[in-house]
């Protein structure tokens, strides 16, 4: 049983009847007596709760940051109308800020042997599978005072994947894709390995690139053209350990982290190569292998709505045998990490040669642009501890940097924002040099 306001209103409204006209127990029960049986009768004419039926329907998966739109069918069997309130409950970071309590809340009549359709709103704040809670009704009786409550389990999953703001830069560099593969006419002819096509030699040609023989047959002079490597293997591996927890701004580093390896991969896949997902740190947390080039961004997608970072420093040595098993033959593999000097220096450096020895190797790391700030700042003294701490946080990234290229590792140090195209590019970059 469920008393509302107005109940309250009429007992305080007798409540004053009483102290101020009929201050005895008669008064007492004049006042009470109504407000009793009008609360029996909502009992009585309120529709049931138990026995009404729940249906969901709507979207299932929802970019981070976008809306989404879930249904909620209400079947009322009984044979009284049913005059509601209800309330759809979800965790709150499925809610856009301030909308949960609005949002959540609906007002609804059923006909006897009706059914209605309620529609909920949800802005998910955070990547991974949201749950609908319960559906809690309060199905009143005609004159507003009592009704009957009670709740229903009807689940339903939200996934939130993650946003892929990146996609921005996509365009720009499949143009660029398309003049390393020569398929857009430029002065300038694609470099790589594999052999595309022959054409008329034109002036600032390559002389070393003319095929005589053919220039024979054909009696003019014609040039051998190339286009980059196909079907090449990219191993994306995603460091979700301690280092990727770090936030850098309103978000993790591990979600600058995604939308760089999303980027890479719908740039890859149009490129004709082919592109495995590993997510480890003291364990394997998740892996996309031998996706067709349809399927491989949904799977990314789908595989890294669920990622969140582990508090404990990552296994290095399992993550680079994982790795090499994942990549039997030569292949890029790139390694969103940190660039802590100890970690590296104690995990990964140990590790290097086994992964350089047969692999081109990438290190991605998303750095944090507020060691920029502080580094310039000189208004106090507090400024000037914090700029001295910033600039040996830089020093000691680029000495790690340093040591990596080194070892033969093409090392990419930029803020969350610049990460994702400055990876597209030096993928673009081993394409044009013949190196993948």
């Amino acid at each position: 049983m469920a008393l509302t306001g107005r109940t309250a209103l009429l007992v305080a409204l007798g409540a004053l009847v009483v102290g101020l006209l009929l201050p005895s127990w008669a008064g007492i029960g004049t006042v009470t007596l109504p407000v009793l049986l009008g609360v029996l009768a909502d009992l009585v004419l309120a529709a049931p709760v138990r026995t009404l039926r729940f249906e969901r329907s709507g979207d299932t998966t929802v970019r981070l940051g976008e809306a989404a739109t879930v249904e909620l069918t209400v079947t009322n069997p009984s044979g009284r109308p049913l005059r509601a309130r209800l309330r759809d409950a979800w965790p709150p970071s499925a809610w856009r800020p301030g909308t949960a309590f609005a949002g959540s809340r609906h007002a609804l009549t059923v006909p006897a042997g009706e059914r209605r359709r309620l529609t909920t709103l949800l802005a998910p704040t955070r990547r991974g599978d949201h749950h609908a809670h319960r559906v809690t009704v309060r199905s009143l009786g005609p004159l507003g005072l009592a009704g009957r409550q009670g709740s229903h389990h009807v689940p339903w999953t939200l996934r939130a994947l993650p946003p892929f703001t990146s996609r921005k830069h996509l365009p720009s560099r499949l143009a660029r894709l398309r003049e390393l593969d020569g398929r857009t006419s430029v002065l300038a002819r694609g470099q790589g390995t594999e052999f595309d096509s022959l054409r008329e030699y034109l002036p600032g040609d390559d002389v070393r690139s003319i095929d005589w023989r053919a220039s024979a047959r054909r009696n003019t002079v014609a040039v051998r053209t190339w286009r980059p490597e196909r079907d090449r293997h990219i191993l994306v591996v995603l460091d979700t350990g301690r280092t990727s927890a770090g936030r850098v701004g309103d978000a993790p580093r591990l979600d600058a982290a995604l939308d760089a390896a999303l980027l890479l991969t719908a740039l890859a896949t149009r490129a004709g190569d082919r592109v495995d997902l590993l997510a480890h740190d003291l364990h394997r947390r998740g892996s996309v292998i031998g996706r067709s080039p349809n399927e491989i961004l949904p799977a990314f997608t789908d595989a890294m709505a669920s990622l969140e970072p582990a508090l404990l420093e990552t296994d290095m040595r399992a993550l680079t045998a994982c790795a090499l098993r994942m990549a039997p033959r030569r292949s890029l593999i790139v390694l969103i990490t940190g660039l802590d000097a100890r970690p590296v220096e104690e995990g990964l450096l140990p590790q290097l040669p086994l992964l350089t020895r047969r692999h081109e190797v990438v290190l991605a790391s998303v750095a944090d642009p507020r060691l920029d700030e502080l580094a310039t700042a000189r208004g106090t003294v507090q400024d000037v501890y914090g700029a001295a701490a910033a600039e040996q946080t830089r020093a000691d990234r680029r000495r790690t940097a340093e040591r990596l290229t080194r070892h033969g590792v093409t090392v990419l140090d930029a803020p969350p924002a610049a990460l994702p195209p400055a990876l597209a590019d030096a993928y673009l970059a081993l394409k044009a040099a013949g190196r993948l």
